[in-house]
């Protein structure tokens, strides 16, 4: 089941307001996602200071199965990463809601969150 109180996108990421500080979104990617791509074992993600803009790709997942691209969820600049994946890429797999987060994104516009899919919406765009 995806967690109610977050924001998701059609591409299986999910945004968590506020991230660590609380100017910022957490972003990852969702249960989903990470079962589809199976073992991941190698995370690229944009560089902190980065602006990043809705709907790009801006990084990837590597598994064992294949490479997807990572897409910016909202615009805005990056704040955070999570150093923890260099070592252990695999917390995207086991934890993909808490310690397997990808980054953190200062947004342009807050309101954009808002206009993000809501758990069952997303749900629904899985079962469509």
């Amino acid at each position: 089941m995806n967690p109610e109180d977050l924001k998701y996108t059609v591409e299986h990421e999910w945004v968590r307001t506020p991230g660590e500080s609380a100017d910022s979104v957490r972003v990852g990617i969702t249960d989903y996602a990470q079962d589809a791509l199976g073992d991941i074992v190698y995370v690229s993600l944009p560089e902190v200071g980065e602006t990043i803009v809705a709907g790009t790709s801006i990084g990837e997942l590597e598994s064992t199965k294949s490479v997807s691209d990572v897409y910016a969820p909202i615009a805005g600049e990056v704040v955070a990463c999570n150093a923890a994946l260099d070592a252990t890429p695999e917390l995207v797999n086991s934890d993909p809601y808490g310690e397997g987060w990808l980054f953190e994104i200062r947004p342009s516009n807050p309101a954009d969150v808002a206009e993000l899919l809501s758990a069952e919406a997303y749900q629904a765009s899985l079962d469509g």
